[in-house]
């Protein structure tokens, strides 16, 4: 019996303790003995095991959100982050416009809301952590859940230096003009001049690369801290830690602000955006379908990235929030809202996006008009070109787009040859805009250079670095959440020290992120740290509950009463130690395989069926009936057992394909010659790559492996003797008078009675001499015994 669970200790004291002594008493065992003896049926143990969990959750006090709509802001603020507003308008682009997002919703229904649903499920219901919950199923696929640790602590380290990137544009937003607004001036004795860097590229591009990065050339290039973003990370990880020192508790009042403060900001931008010149060609050419891209598998490929990511799969988070939950919440209706908000919220940044770069490319054609026209004149004057050649109504001090095109036609009707030598730009709107940005080149550089054409462009620039940080911390208040809460869960810690250590520790590790050469750190993080591991773990999860935890209806296993042989067999192991419970018959089996010689071999540890995590599976679909009060359709069955494993596994091969076909390389910026140039990574570069994804799987194989060889327990029992209060860690001492498991593993096997099977059937006093009889404990709470060598009765006489 967990030493944790005092009110299921409590309601089986007065049956089970009485029962023991009798037993204790009344050693009597034998053949004719046993036919003469009465039985007793205690009625019960079907109630306790209907009610386990709720002693589980009353002994631990587990914390609850205060509200359905608490619960669902904090998913949307973990599916929803920066990559909706960065990361999918740049696929839309790139992947056929408005086409993109037929492959992207068939994939969002086929996969993404399927595996959203089952993460929100299997956190319902089991009420634990990632490790808590993949320890649950089976404890060999334990390493899941801490797999899902690491690769959280991975993408927390570079995606809070991301949210200090965001408060250091921030905090310069509050003046007029815009720091990024021109390109600085050089000074010296007698002359000032543009700084050349600022001239060759943007005012935007230098600041974010000299003023905000102040970049190195390369990766080996460290050039020391940065000690203005080491400022502004250190005060992005103090605000994580604040909010999320005190569980959902503290950090479920900040989602209200959080998740809903980005909404304002994007319909703000969407309306002001609209009233742009040059607006609507924005949005006009990102929904233009390309159709025949839609049958490329590269644009499936990425569509289906995209889906996976956005919603937080594979992270823990999602699995953790949820296990806050009351048993009864419709999850499924929480998968399908907070998808459709995802998928929404996309489609709105979208919007906002391409209005805004719009109205940028149109600034942007308008100057290239001017430098042109400008050109144009030269030639005039030099004689280059005739006077004839200009239509008559044109004036060159109100030129527009449309008139230099005109020109543009006739110069090259007139000059076929000779054309290429004038060196004029085209000046097409959808030049620029196809000029495709995303990440950190659309939120610091194109959308920066945006706003500054903006009226009151300081508002609009607080209002949008602002809605970067609330976008960012909501996705890092579920990755924390993704690591303290199954750490929490396991091992019994206090939250308040547990999360300070950790934020600790992932701000000492990310200086290396704010070092001058630090952005070629967080693309090397970004791009294979989670990539890879979250493929694999994700498609482990669908395998692990499709078909180890059981999608199917059929029974397979379990010790049932013969009486009622449709009822549910009351062998099932306890969750209340926070571990990881095994089936019992399981339990029997491996018992019974390391018993000494001359013990006897309990008759279910001979069962060769394919146990589940408990005596008789609990499959997943009679789960989510009792959760939900109606079976889910049969869609679900078919994705989780068939469809989304395969299309997981084709993604993970596409994607190994990938990385194998383009060796890792990064972006430099080359501050001499003020560009960008794709260099490779070096040797030890490349073999920081390899850890990133071998250090982040590495816990599967590593506990399968233990666990398979016997090396570490399969549960947590040196764990649940402790019990996690309200902050505090509470110690439970074991004594004979406060746990009933006492008195029957403090005797030695020929101490102990055989009781009979099913539900606390005991045997009644009887005169007949006591026979010392091997027995082996199971059952939920250890105090339930296998019945050897007893002869087979008729139902009749049970």
């Amino acid at each position: 019996m967990p030493k944790n669970s005092k009110v299921v200790k409590r309601e089986l004291d007065d049956n089970v303790t009485e029962s023991v002594k009798d037993l204790l008493s009344n050693e009597d065992s034998g053949d004719d003995s046993f036919k003469k003896s009465s039985l007793m049926v205690d009625d019960v143990q079907e109630d306790k095991d209907r009610n386990i969990e709720e002693g589980c959750d009353a002994d631990e006090e587990r914390p609850a959100w205060n509200s359905k709509l608490q619960y669902i802001l904090a998913q949307v603020g973990f599916s929803v982050g920066l990559g909706n507003v960065w990361r999918f308008p740049y696929l839309c682009q790139k992947n056929g416009g408005g086409a993109y997002l037929v492959p992207y919703f068939i994939l969002l229904v086929v996969i993404g809301i399927p595996l959203f649903f089952l993460e929100l499920a299997v956190g319902q219901r089991i009420r634990r952590g990632s490790i808590g919950v993949w320890n649950y199923i089976s404890p060999r696929l334990g390493g899941i859940g801490f797999a899902s640790c690491v690769v959280c602590f991975f993408v927390a380290l570079y995606y809070n230096v991301i949210i200090g990137w965001s408060l250091f544009y921030f905090s310069h937003s509050f003046q007029l003009p815009l720091p990024w607004d021109q390109c600085p001036l050089v000074k010296n004795k007698t002359t000032a001049f543009v700084e050349p860097e600022c001239e060759r590229s943007s005012a935007t591009t230098f600041y974010w690369y000299r003023e905000a990065l102040d970049i190195s050339s390369s990766i080996t290039e460290s050039g020391g801290i940065n000690w203005k973003m080491a400022v502004c990370l250190l005060s992005a990880w103090v605000t994580v830690c604040l909010a999320m020192i005190k569980g959902i508790q503290s950090s479920g009042k900040v989602m209200y602000f959080s998740s809903l403060f980005p909404y304002v900001v994007l319909v703000c931008f969407l309306v002001r955006a609209l009233l742009l010149k040059g607006s609507l060609d924005g949005i006009s050419h990102m929904f233009t379908p390309k159709l025949e891209m839609m049958l490329e598998p590269k644009v499936w490929r990425e569509a289906a990235t995209q889906v996976f990511f956005a919603l937080g799969l594979g992270f823990g988070g999602v699995i953790a929030f949820s296990s806050y939950n009351k048993r009864d919440n419709n999850c499924h209706f929480d998968a399908v809202l907070v998808s459709f908000i995802n998928f929404f919220t996309s489609v709105l940044a979208t919007l906002v996006v391409f209005a805004v770069l719009g109205f940028k490319a149109n600034i942007m054609n308008e100057k290239c008009v001017a430098l042109n026209t400008d050109k144009i004149i030269g030639f005039l004057n030099s004689g280059v070109l005739s006077h004839d050649l200009i239509p008559q109504h044109m004036n060159f001090s109100t030129i527009n787009a449309a008139d230099y095109h005109l020109m543009t036609d006739i110069f090259k009707g007139v000059k076929e040859t000779d054309f290429s030598s004038l060196r004029l730009d085209p000046c097409d709107i959808k030049d620029e805009l196809n000029k495709a940005v995303q990440g950190t080149g659309l939120a610091f550089i194109a959308f920066t250079e945006a706003m500054t054409h903006f009226p009151a462009s300081p508002f609009w620039s607080v209002m949008f670095f602002l809605m970067l940080v609330n976008l960012g911390l909501g996705s890092m208040f579920g990755t924390i959440e993704g690591i303290i809460t199954p750490l929490v869960d396991t091992f019994k810690v206090r939250k308040e020290f547990l999360t300070v250590c950790c934020c600790l520790l992932a701000f000492s590790i990310g200086l290396i992120f704010v070092q001058r050469s630090g952005n070629y750190f967080v693309a090397m993080f970004d791009d294979y740290s989670a990539t890879l591991p979250l493929l694999i773990v994700v498609n482990l999860e669908n395998i692990a509950v499709a078909w180890v935890y059981g999608t199917d209806k059929k029974r397979r296993g379990g010790v049932v009463d013969p009486r009622k042989k449709g009822k549910k067999a009351s062998t099932s192991s306890s969750v209340c130690d926070g571990g990881a419970p095994v089936s019992s018959t399981w339990e029997a089996g491996h018992r019974a395989s390391n018993m000494h010689e001359g013990e006897a071999r309990p008759p279910e540890a001979v069962s060769t069926s394919m146990p589940g995590p408990r005596g008789e599976p609990h499959k997943f679909f009679e789960d989510l009936k009792d959760m939900l009060g109606f079976s889910p359709y049969r869609f679900y069955y078919y994705m989780w057992k068939y469809v989304s494993p395969l299309v997981l596994l084709a993604l993970l091969a596409a994607s190994i394909i990938q990385m194998g076909i383009n060796p890792p390389t990064y972006s430099a910026w080359i501050g001499e010659l003020a560009v960008e140039k794709t260099l490779s990574y070096p040797p030890w570069g490349l073999a920081m790559c390899v850890t990133l994804v071998v250090f982040a799987i590495l816990p599967v194989p590593a506990v399968f492996i233990l666990r398979y060889f016997n090396l570490i327990k399969e549960d947590f029992s040196s764990f649940s003797a402790m019990s996690y209060k309200k902050g505090r860690i509470i110690q439970e001492n074991s004594s004979p008078e406060d746990d009933d498991t006492s008195l029957i593993e403090g005797m030695t096997p020929s101490d102990v009675p055989s009781p009979m099977p099913g539900k606390s059937i005991y045997r009644k006093q009887s005169s007949s001499p006591a026979t010392d009889t091997d027995t082996a404990p199971n059952g939920r709470y250890g105090i339930g015994y296998l019945m050897a060598d007893v002869p087979d009765m008729p139902e009749s006489d049970l």
